[in-house]
C-alpha cells in the first residue's frame, strides 16, 4: 500500500514540466503518467486548487484502476487579487503557451511598483488509493517571491522566468533543477505528502 516498490502509482498530469519534476523528486518510486494509459485530462471545474486536484486524482484512479497522485498548482499575485490562480495554465486563454501567459501577466502588472509585486506559487497534491477513496491525502506547499518586470533564465517552465526568488537573488528559471526542487512549492508539497502517507500507512 502506498509507495511500495512494486505498486504503480499513476500521475494525473499531462504537463511535461510537472511530470519531470515529480518523477525527479520521487525518484525510485514507480510513478507513471496518465498519458501512458491514454487517459484524457478531466475538466477542471473547481474554484480552488484542492477541488481540482481531487477531480484529477479521482479521474486518473478510475480510468487506470490504480492509486493516483494529482497536482493542481498555480501562481497567486497579490496585486491581481490572486490571479491567475487556478487558471494559471490557461491565463491567456485555452491552449495558451507559457509565453502567452507570461506576456499577459507582465501586461497586467505594467506600472505596478516592485514593492507591490508580491506573489507565491501554490501547489496542492492529492493521493487517492482508488477512485472512491473517502479520505484522500492532501498536502500543500507555498513558495513566496515576487514578479519581475522581465523574464530571466531558461530552466523550469510556466512562470519560472518571471518569479524572483529573494533568498537566491535570481529567478526560478535561473535555478538548477535540484535546487529548485528543494525550494519550490511542489517540492514542499511532495515532502509533506510522503510524510502524511507514511503516517497513514503506519496507523
Amino acid at each position: 500500500m502506498m509507495f511500495s516498490d512494486t505498486q504503480k502509482i499513476v500521475l494525473a498530469s499531462g504537463n511535461a514540466g510537472k511530470i519531470k519534476e515529480i518523477q525527479a523528486i520521487l525518484a525510485g518510486h514507480p510513478i507513471v503518467p496518465q498519458s501512458a494509459f491514454n487517459v484524457a485530462e478531466c475538466e477542471e471545474t473547481g474554484v480552488t486548487f484542492v477541488e481540482n486536484a481531487i477531480l484529477k486524482a479521482r479521474n486518473a484512479a478510475k480510468h487506470c484502476n490504480l492509486p493516483a497522485i494529482a497536482d493542481d498548482s498555480g501562481l497567486v499575485v497579490d496585486a491581481l487579487d490572486g490571479a491567475p490562480g487556478v487558471i494559471s495554465a490557461r491565463y491567456a486563454g485555452d491552449g495558451a503557451s507559457d509565453q502567452d501567459n507570461l506576456q499577459k501577466l507582465l501586461q497586467e502588472l505594467e506600472g505596478v511598483p516592485e514593492a507591490q509585486r508580491s506573489a507565491r506559487f501554490v501547489c496542492v497534491l492529492v493521493f487517492m488509493e482508488h477512485a472512491q477513496d473517502p479520505c484522500p491525502v492532501i498536502a500543500q506547499g507555498v513558495w513566496e517571491g515576487r514578479i519581475m518586470t522581465q523574464a530571466l533564465g531558461t530552466n523550469g517552465f510556466g512562470y519560472d522566468p518571471v518569479f524572483w526568488v529573494p533568498e537566491q537573488h535570481c529567478s526560478s528559471a535561473e535555478l538548477s533543477p535540484d535546487l529548485k526542487n528543494s525550494l519550490s512549492h511542489r517540492g514542499q508539497a511532495l515532502k509533506q505528502l510522503t510524510d502524511l502517507m507514511t503516517a497513514k500507512q503506519n496507523r
